[in-house]
């Protein structure tokens, strides 16, 4: 049988035209921090100029007149010199983080996550392969980044081992671990990261909203099943059709089976998890637990989902400990903090950017634009009269839309969230729901966008089989997989609404419409 590859379209084609441009255009774009410095001195600019006309328009709650406030003032100067180290400091998402991702850091380099995927690939058998592939992909965001540069290389070995074109392995697992991205059985640090931006958002409206890291749970649990099933279809009814038998010279490694040290590991890791959770029901589940509290004793008020982030951090820590000491990665105490470390370091251009998304949110804020653009938006939206699920699926295109420019998740939702969640309140819909809507849009398009920071990475993972490919290539394999995850997952919030089911533990879908 003849070799079919996936043929990159011609440099003339229209799809190729956009492709160029699209680089082009996020190319021209500077650093994410240096672009919130840019939109930073901008709301400073806009702030003294709204103010000079004298802008203003009626609180939605109280009916008091908000005006803009000016930073290009005496007092606006102060303001921002004096609150520099506080805006930092108390910038919601990044102590919570910091703290999740040093005890997610021995799941990594203690080898529990490489452990785990190596199992769940050598156990797969070869009729559900394409499905176990993507659903690892999916749930490797608990590990950080480690799915693309473990999981997505191994999906492709995994493939040509059991005589599969290695191609369509990859697609498989990038499909899961970069377009299912937001889709996951457990929490991770993107619930936090972006609950923390959605709380702040939400917080220019009512000043004590809490959005906590649970708040899209149900859906996005369900979604990591429903992004398994089409990523699924899609390898085996659309990508694999198309790429053809592969008969490239790269030679199929095995997959070895895990040691007798990995094993020991892997259920020292387990009985720790175990632990862990039943210290946690202990704690909630009987009347007068240990992490309820006496005055609200329910679960939303426990103080296991007030200090989540310490959980998540123990989730990582104590089974990646665990594992380590077992399969004898971790020998001593600076193994451990080497492991936190190395992981800390990769956070460092994380840390630099939360500094200047800080001081764009606090600018946001001081100036009253953010109820401003609320109140006015909300005004147009309420016009249109919409209603909840075309407007939803609207803002699910649009995060798509600007995905293709801007790859960072948070970046572009520290910049979207100020100005879409207080209109959505306005207009009945929480927070929580347009965050929902968010997290799909900024999905989905990574797998197609060649400005996500994996990109050139994954595309080095395809030539490793076939060294013709280029970008269109990579592009139009993953493009029927991006397509589809739009139009299920678009779909699977619409059955949401419809049905009116809360989106996780105490997270509406709709709030009190505010007039």
């Amino acid at each position: 049988m003849s070799e079919h590859r996936v043929v990159p379209p011609s440099p003339g084609s229209a799809f190729q035209r956009f492709l160029n441009g699209l680089e082009r255009a996020g190319n021209a774009l500077p650093h994410p921090a240096t672009l919130f410095v840019i939109l930073a001195a901008g709301i400073v600019l806009l702030s003294g100029l709204l103010a000079g006309i004298g802008l203003a328009v009626p609180h939605p709650v109280t009916g008091a007149e908000v005006r803009v406030v000016s930073l290009l003032s005496h007092e606006g100067f102060q303001r921002m010199l004096s609150g520099v180290l506080p805006n930092f400091i108390n910038f919601a998402p990044l102590g919570t983080v910091l703290l999740c991702m040093i005890g997610l850091a021995l799941v990594e380099t203690s080898g529990l996550m490489s452990a785990v995927l190596r199992l769940m690939a050598v156990s797969a058998h070869p009729r559900i392969l394409s499905a176990v592939v993507v659903f690892a992909g999916v749930m490797s965001h608990s590990g950080g980044d480690i799915g693309y540069v473990l999981l997505i290389p191994m999906g492709g070995a995994l493939f040509h081992a059991v005589g599969r074109n290695p191609i369509v392995g990859l697609a498989a697992a990038f499909a899961g671990v970069s377009g299912g991205f937001s889709a996951n059985l457990l929490l991770g640090t993107t619930d936090v990261l972006l609950s923390g931006l959605t709380q702040e958002a939400a917080r220019i409206l009512d000043k004590a909203y809490v959005v906590t890291p649970v708040a899209n749970y149900y859906f996005m649990a369900v979604s990591a099943l429903v992004i398994t099933a089409v990523g699924t279809w899609v390898t085996e009814r659309i990508v694999e059709p198309r790429v053809g038998r592969y008969t490239g010279d790269a030679p199929a490694q095995a997959l070895t089976a895990l040691t007798p040290p990995e094993k020991r590991g892997l259920l020292a890791a387990l009985v720790a998890l175990v632990v862990l959770v039943g210290f946690v029901l202990a704690g909630v589940l009987p009347t007068g637990g240990f992490l309820l509290d006496p005055k609200r004793p329910d679960f939303m008020s426990s103080l296991f989902l007030r200090q989540l982030p310490v959980f998540i951090f123990l989730g990582g820590l104590l089974p990646g400990l665990a594992y380590g000491i077992a399969a004898g990665t971790v020998r001593n105490d600076a193994d451990v903090i080497n492991g936190m470390s190395r992981t800390m370091q990769s956070l460092a251009s994380y840390i630099v950017l939360a500094f200047f998304i800080a001081q764009f949110v606090a600018f946001f804020n001081w100036t009253n634009l953010g109820m401003i653009t609320a109140v006015e938006g909300a005004a147009f939206l309420r016009w249109l009269d919409l209603g909840p699920i075309p407007l939803m699926i609207a803002f699910v295109l649009l995060a798509a839309v600007i995905d293709l420019v801007l790859g960072s998740a948070s970046a572009k939702w520290a910049v979207m969230a100020p100005i879409f969640v207080p209109m959505f309140m306005l207009l009945g819909y929480s927070p929580e729901m347009a965050q929902a809507a968010y997290r799909i849009g900024d999905s989905v398009v990574n797998i197609v966008t060649p400005l996500m920071s994996y990109f050139p990475l994954i595309l080095t993972f395809v030539q490793r089989y076939d060294p013709k490919a280029g970008l269109g290539t990579l592009v139009a394999t993953m493009l029927p997989y991006s397509l589809a995850f739009l139009v299920g997952w678009t779909l699977l919030l619409v059955v949401w609404i419809w049905a009116g089911w809360p989106l996780g533990p105490g997270a509406p879908l709709f709030l009190p419409t505010r007039r």
